[in-house]
C-alpha cells in the first residue's frame, strides 16, 4: 500500500476545517521496525564483543600457562639451589660438630688423667696419714707416760716445797692470791688516780676559768638578811597604846594582817612573827604609819592597813619590773612579774631570793656567753629558777614544782621549764641550760656570806658527815672544817695502804652525795701516816 493512501484529509466538525490523520497501522509498523532494528543491532554487538572477548581469554590463557612454565622452571632452580646450600651447610655442621665431640673427647680424657693422678695423691696421702696418725697414737702414750712421771715429780717436790716452807699447798696458793690481789688494787688504784688528774687537770682548769671570771663580773650583797621583823619604838609608852583598851588595837591589826605581833620586855622594839613574807610586810608598814601618825584606834588600823596594802602592792610591782630592768629580761607575764616582786620580801636561809634570783640570772648570762649560748633564754631562766618560793607558803608542794606549773601555765620556753624543774636534780638535765642554772645557783647560794642556817642544822650536817666518814673499815678520826666545806679523815696506816686511802676517798665521797644535802661541794681529805718513834738512852 502506498504511503499516501494511509494519510487522509479530513473536515473539523467544530471548525469546518480539514486536518490531516495518519493511519494507525503505519505507526505501529514504524515502532515494530525501530525495534527490530535495535534487536539486531544488539545482538550483533553482542557476536562481535563475544568474539573479541573469546580472543582475548584464548591470549589470556597462553600468557598465564607462559608464566605457569616459567615459575615451575624459577621453582625448580630454585630448589635445587635450596638443596645444594643445604648440602653445604649440613657438611660444615657435620664438620663443626665432629670437631667438638673430638675435642670434648679429648677433655674428658684430659679430666679422666687428672681424676686417676689425683686419685693416686690421695691414696698416697691417706697412706701418709694413717703413719702419721700411727706416730701421733706413739707419741701421745709416750706423751701420757711423761705427764704422769711429770705429776709424781710434782707431787715430789710440792711435798719437798711445803716441808722446806712449813706450808700447805693451800696456803701458798692463798698467799699468791692475796700479793696478785694487792698488785690489782695497786693498779686498779694508780689508774683511777691517773684518770682522775687528766680529768681534774683539764676540766678544773676550763670551769676554773669560766667560773671565776663568771663570778669577777658578778657582784652581790654578801650580808644576809634576817626573817624576822622588827619595828622600833620611839618609846616604851608606845606599846600601851598598840596594845589599846582591852587588847582592841593589837587584836584589830592582827586579825587584819593575818600575823602575830610579840610586845615583850625588849625596850623600844615591836616583833613581827608571821608565815606570809607579805602579810609581815603589810604589818610592818602599817605599824609604822600608825606609830608616826600617833593616832591608833581600830577604825584609823582598818584604814591604814588598807593603805598598807596598796603601798605593798606597788612595792611588789615596782621591785618585779626593777628586776626584769637589771637583769634585762622582758616579754614576762605580769603575774610573773608580780610573783617576782613577791620574791622581794621572801629568804632561804637568810638570803634574799629576789637578790638570789638576780645574781643567779647574772652569773647564767656570763656562763652562756662563755659557752657560746643564747644569754637571753639563760638569764630568763635564772631569773625564775625559784618563782615557786613566791607562793611555796601558799600552795602544796616544793617551790621546783610550783614553779614549774606556773611556767607551764603561762606558756614559757620548754627549755627553761626544764633548767627550772632539773636546778636542784628533780629530773635528768636534758640541755646545757639546765647545767647553767644548777652552776649559777650554786654559785650563788655557797659564796661567802650568802646564806646562813641555824646552829642545830649546822650541826647536825657536820655530825652526819663525820658519821658517815667513821663507818668505814680502817677510819681512826675524822674532823669536818672549813663550815663543812671539807672533811679530814685519818686512817689505820696498819688497815689502810696508799692504794686503798684512794679508793676510800671515792667511797666516801659516793655515800656523802647520797645521803647529804649541802650547799656546794665538800672535799673528802684522808691521810695515812706511819710514825716511827725510838728513844735514845
Amino acid at each position: 500500500m502506498h504511503l499516501c493512501s494511509l494519510i487522509h484529509h479530513k473536515r473539523c466538525i467544530y471548525c469546518n476545517k480539514e486536518v490531516l490523520y495518519i493511519d494507525t497501522l503505519l505507526i505501529i509498523i514504524a515502532v515494530a521496525a525501530v525495534v527490530i532494528f535495535s534487536v539486531l543491532s544488539f545482538l550483533l554487538g553482542i557476536s562481535y564483543r563475544k568474539k573479541i572477548a573469546e580472543a582475548e581469554i584464548g591470549s589470556a590463557e597462553e600468557q598465564a600457562k607462559a608464566l605457569v612454565n616459567d615459575a615451575v622452571k624459577a621453582a625448580e632452580s630454585k630448589k635445587r639451589e635450596i638443596l645444594l646450600e643445604a648440602k653445604e651447610e649440613t657438611h660444615t655442621l657435620k664438620a663443626e660438630l665432629e670437631k667438638e665431640l673430638k675435642e670434648r673427647r679429648n677433655e674428658i680424657q684430659r679430666q679422666e688423667r687428672r681424676i686417676q693422678q689425683k686419685e693416686e695423691t690421695l691414696d698416697r696421702k691417706v697412706e701418709n696419714l694413717e703413719k702419721k696418725d700411727e706416730t701421733l697414737n706413739r707419741k701421745i702414750k709416750e706423751a701420757e707416760d711423761v705427764k704422769e712421771q711429770v705429776a709424781q715429780t710434782l707431787q715430789k717436790e710440792t711435798e719437798m716445797l711445803e716441808k722446806l716452807s712449813g706450808l700447805s699447798a693451800a696456803d701458798a696458793k692463798e698467799y699468791l692470791l692475796k700479793n696478785m690481789e694487792s698488785e690489782i688494787r695497786h693498779e686498779a688504784a694508780m689508774l683511777i688516780k691517773e684518770v682522775e688528774n687528766n680529768i681534774k687537770d683539764e676540766s678544773e682548769k676550763r670551769a676554773r676559768n669560766i667560773l671565776s671570771a663568771a663570778i669577777q663580773k658578778c657582784s652581790a650583797d654578801h650580808v644576809a638578811e634576817t626573817t624576822v621583823s622588827v619595828v622600833n619604838l620611839p618609846s616604851d609608852e608606845m606599846k600601851g597604846r598598840i596594845i589599846g583598851r582591852e587588847g582592841r588595837n593589837i587584836r584589830t591589826l592582827e586579825q587584819l594582817t593575818g600575823i602575830d605581833l610579840i610586845i615583850d620586855d625588849t625596850p623600844e622594839a615591836v616583833v613581827i612573827s608571821g608565815f606570809d613574807p607579805i602579810r609581815r610586810e603589810v604589818a610592818r608598814v602599817a605599824l609604822e604609819k600608825l606609830i608616826s601618825d600617833g593616832r591608833i584606834h581600830p577604825a584609823r588600823i582598818e584604814e591604814t592597813v588598807e593603805r598598807a596594802k596598796r603601798d605593798v602592792d606597788n612595792t611588789i610591782k615596782e621591785e618585779g619590773e626593777k628586776a626584769t630592768f637589771d637583769t634585762g629580761v622582758h616579754g614576762l607575764h605580769p603575774d610573773i612579774i608580780k610573783l617576782l616582786g613577791k620574791l622581794k620580801f621572801r629568804t632561804s636561809y637568810g638570803q634574799n631570793v629576789l637578790k638570789h634570783s638576780i645574781e643567779v640570772a647574772q652569773l647564767c648570762g656570763i656562763l652562756a656567753d662563755e659557752l657560746g649560748l643564747d644569754t637571753s633564754i639563760a638569764k630568763r631562766a635564772g631569773l625564775l629558777h625559784d618563782i615557786g618560793k613566791a607562793v611555796d607558803h601558799e600552795i602544796e608542794g616544793s617551790h621546783v614544782e610550783i614553779g614549774v606549773d606556773i611556767l607551764r601555765k603561762h606558756k614559757e620556753n620548754p627549755e627553761i621549764i626544764n633548767a627550772v624543774h632539773a636546778h636542784h636534780g628533780d629530773i635528768e638535765a636534758t640541755t646545757p641550760l639546765a647545767f647553767i642554772v644548777q652552776a649559777a645557783d650554786t654559785i650563788s647560794a655557797a659564796r661567802p656570806g650568802a646564806r646562813r642556817e641555824n646552829i642545830e642544822t649546822y650541826i647536825k650536817r657536820l655530825e652526819k658527815l663525820e658519821e658517815i666518814a667513821n663507818s668505814f673499815d680502817g677510819v681512826d678520826h675524822s674532823f669536818a672544817i672549813q663550815a663543812g666545806r671539807e672533811i679530814r679523815i685519818m686512817v689505820k696506816p696498819e688497815k689502810i695502804d696508799d692504794d686503798t686511802s684512794i679508793i676510800l676517798a671515792r667511797d666516801i665521797v659516793k655515800r656523802i652525795e647520797s645521803e647529804l644535802e649541802y650547799p656546794g661541794q665538800i672535799k673528802v681529805n684522808v691521810i695515812r701516816e706511819t710514825r716511827a718513834i725510838d728513844y735514845a738512852k
